[in-house]
């Protein structure tokens, strides 16, 4: 997709994601590149979880995929992955992996606000922290549902809205103060990136606009004295007390 064709957030994020994916890889790779799937900032195992279930012989589109780091345990488990991301730079680092693995699928150098393939291809379209959030999701979610078969699953892990109002810019961490209203909670910038975030029911609401069913919203806890390294080791307790991320699950409809 060419620069003309992004909104002017996801120009930006481009931008960003460009120039920090080295540094963004090299950073968080032993954490997230572990051999089996794992969900979001504590890295809590999809056998625990079981968000996506079998995939083995489905259509998975990943939204915001990086590296590719998820895609690739899928390919592994039988699943027929395509990988989107809106940063070129991700994706050379996902080709990298990928010739590491041994696999081979396609890649998408695009905004999942308008993705360049079409209705109906996949049974599974998922994110991990993924491109929800740094895109619109009054784009993203109806996107989804559009390459979504009838019955198949969108999954995807954001940072939960508590956690959003929690997050302090002077800081860049989470306190137990509320820094912003949520009312009205949709836009959140800072000088070089975009992000995105919800009240609850308006969640709701517009996977239901969308086509889809709410089939489950897991808020999960990380264990005592669980590690990341997209947190810090004192935003730990905050996490334990309240949800710092959200996995939603909804079925597109069957008409």
């Amino acid at each position: 997709m060419s620069s003309p064709d992004l909104s002017e957030h996801a120009r930006r994020n481009r931008r960003h994601w460009d120039e920090t994916a080295d540094d963004y890889q090299a950073r968080h790779a032993s954490f997230i590149g572990r051999p089996e799937p794992r969900w979001g900032i504590w890295q809590l195992p999809e056998e625990e979880l079981d968000i996506l279930g079998e995939v083995a012989g489905k259509d998975v589109l990943e939204l915001g995929c990086g590296a590719a780091q998820w895609s690739i345990l899928l390919a592994g488990r039988g699943a027929r992955p395509v990988g989107l991301d809106n940063s070129e730079r991700q994706l050379e680092h996902a080709r990298r992996l990928m010739a590491q693995a041994g696999v081979e699928f396609p890649l998408v150098h695009a905004s999942a606000e308008s993705v360049p393939l079409p209705d109906a291809g996949f049974d599974v379209v998922f994110c991990d922290h993924g491109a929800i959030g740094w895109a619109d999701p009054y784009r993203t979610v109806p996107e989804a549902s559009r390459l979504l078969r009838p019955g198949g699953l969108l999954a995807f892990s954001i940072t939960s809205p508590i956690a959003s109002l929690c997050f302090s810019l002077t800081t860049d961490l989470i306190e137990p103060t509320l820094h912003r209203p949520y009312f009205g909670l949709h836009r959140l910038e800072d000088d070089e990136t975009v992000n995105f975030q919800l009240p609850y029911g308006e969640w709701v609401r517009l996977l239901r606009r969308s086509g889809l069913e709410l089939e489950d919203l897991v808020e999960p806890r990380p264990p005592a004295g669980a590690r990341s390294t997209y947190w810090e080791e004192s935003e730990l307790p905050w996490a334990r007390d309240w949800p710092s991320e959200c996995i939603w699950k909804a079925r597109k409809r069957v008409s």
